[in-house]
């Protein structure tokens, strides 16, 4: 049965070998998970939409563009589809170079069917994992626009630690005003403590993540 954050996913697999990818779509036709099959890397970017949930199945060698190629110009892109190589040929700096790139896997033929598919499952979970990463941060820009430029700066003096009295003095107001403006700032941002506001404010960039 497929998991619920699988729902709309899609597993590419590109592979001139109609044989291995025929194979490859009934495997994850098996447990549940929907295929797309490309020959080649130019059909594979003239069909996949970046938008879709999903990871990629790629061999190595292909006529025309390598998978390896096609990994090297999705990271140029800044898309980040999980990658799954699979490769008869393969060799140790090819694997390397592929993980260095960020690969999920790379497994040569003839693979173990179950490493197949714990190797796409983990590939989908990273998908999965990295688009509520991007929504979680979409919302909290969302909610910072909502703050007007003098509830940014208090935003930004909150979240860095400071006292209402220091932040008054800092901006050159009184106490009550920045009591005000935090308040509109927590209600606005939704945010139940300081905790909560400094998380978000990390989501939204306002402030670096911790190291």
């Amino acid at each position: 049965m497929k998991p619920d954050r699988f729902e709309q996913a899609r597993v590419f697999i590109v592979d001139d070998d109609p044989g291995v990818r025929q194979m490859i779509a009934r495997m994850v036709r098996s447990v549940g998970l929907e295929p797309e099959t490309f020959t080649c890397v130019k059909e594979f970017l003239a069909g996949w939409e970046p938008s879709q949930p999903g990871c990629l199945v790629l061999d190595v060698r292909m006529p025309g563009e390598s998978g390896l190629d096609l990994q090297e110009q999705l990271v140029r892109s800044g898309a980040s589809l999980p990658i799954v190589f699979i490769s008869g040929h393969g060799n140790v700096p090819m694997s390397v170079r592929a993980m260095k790139h960020g690969a999920v896997d790379f497994l040569e033929k003839p693979f173990d069917d179950q490493a197949l598919l714990d190797a796409i499952h983990a590939a989908l979970a990273r998908d999965a994992e990295r688009r509520a990463s991007e929504r979680l941060r979409a919302d909290a820009r969302a909610r910072v626009a909502r703050l007007t430029p003098r509830e940014r700066e208090v935003l930004a003096l909150v979240v860095a630690g400071g006292a209402n009295k220091q932040i008054a003095a800092q901006l050159g107001t009184t106490e009550q005003t920045i009591k005000m403006h935090r308040g509109r700032v927590m209600a606005k941002m939704s945010a139940g403590s300081v905790a909560e506001l400094v998380m978000l404010a990390q989501l939204a960039g306002v402030i670096a993540p911790p190291a």
